[in-house]
């Protein structure tokens, strides 16, 4: 028997160790997305604690943050190519407990309690019922092949922006104009109109394909605008706040009426190219063999 055969055995076991544990290395840019995703998460459930606590305008604050967050982990999964299914699964659990239970527990300890018949916490449980909803047909859509320019619509009213609307009633009632939570009824029918809007099929405005390319001459303004939003959320929140969800709630038919008008004007121009492509060839003299004649 070589003696030499056992070192050799052994340093070939080391190698192979050595090949196993670098290769089972996560680059550091695959965790950058999900330390904002958990970030976010950490931000949704504080958001509960502090409407357990009756500090509703920290609530509001930690639910607009983790919207924000939302936004950045996407994004920057895209950017640094650090998509994995790990992240998904995580961003969509984040998701459910910020926008869909965190704006429930708010908008239920707020004003829906005092509803007879436990009916204030039907609805809050609806809302965070048809958010989970949502995000589950979104997840089971992503592999479907449609037009890039349906890209730029989301199907239904997205859970960020859900969360962000169904707390108007809190943005008026922080503006001091009039008694919000004398009108429970008021608030319950918003908030179940809201989960409605979640779940329906209304196509609503997203921006993705305006967020590939901007052109040079409106990068600085849209510096600034983002700037002047920033500086008016925290000088004014209620009023900003309320002044953004009413618009975005008037851009919803205005989405639906464009979404529309682009379909019908796609739908001649398929019927035309399946008719080309079903139309049989005609053949013309020329092409046909030498010999041959056409009858």
């Amino acid at each position: 028997m070589d003696p030499l055969l056992p070192k050799l055995e052994y340093e070939e076991r080391r190698r192979r160790r050595r090949l196993l544990f670098r290769h089972s290395k996560i680059p550091v840019r695959m965790l950058v997305p999900n330390f904002f995703t958990l970030l976010s998460l950490c931000a949704g459930l504080t958001a509960i604690r502090m409407a357990i606590e009756q500090r509703f305008e920290m609530a509001i604050a930690l639910v607009v943050v983790a919207a924000l967050l939302d936004g950045v982990d996407g994004r920057l999964a895209r950017a640094l190519k650090a998509q994995s299914r790990f992240g998904a699964e995580l961003d969509s659990l984040a998701d459910f407990v910020n926008f869909g239970v965190a704006p429930a527990v708010v908008v239920f300890v707020w004003g829906l309690g005092g509803l007879p018949r436990g009916l204030g916490w039907i609805v809050a449980l609806v809302f965070a019922l048809a958010t989970g909803l949502r995000l589950a047909r979104f997840n089971t859509m992503l592999d479907v092949e449609k037009p890039k320019w349906q890209s730029d619509y989301f199907t239904g009213m997205p859970a960020p922006a859900g969360a962000i609307t169904v707390l108007l009633p809190l943005y008026l009632d922080g503006l001091g104009l009039f008694d919000v939570r004398s009108w429970p009824w008021a608030v319950a029918l918003y908030t179940a109109a809201m989960a409605a809007l979640l779940v329906s099929t209304i196509p609503t405005y997203s921006g993705k394909l305006m967020g590939e390319r901007i052109a040079r001459e409106f990068v600085l303004p849209l510096f600034v605008g983002a700037a002047a939003v920033v500086a008016m959320l925290l000088t004014y929140p209620y009023g900003t706040l309320t002044v953004l969800t009413l618009l975005y709630l008037a851009a919803i038919p205005v989405s639906y009426r464009r979404f529309h008008q682009r379909l019908k004007l796609q739908e001649p121009m398929a019927h035309a190219t399946v008719e080309a492509a079903a139309a049989p060839h005609a053949v013309s003299i020329g092409d046909m063999p030498a010999g041959e004649t056409k009858h």
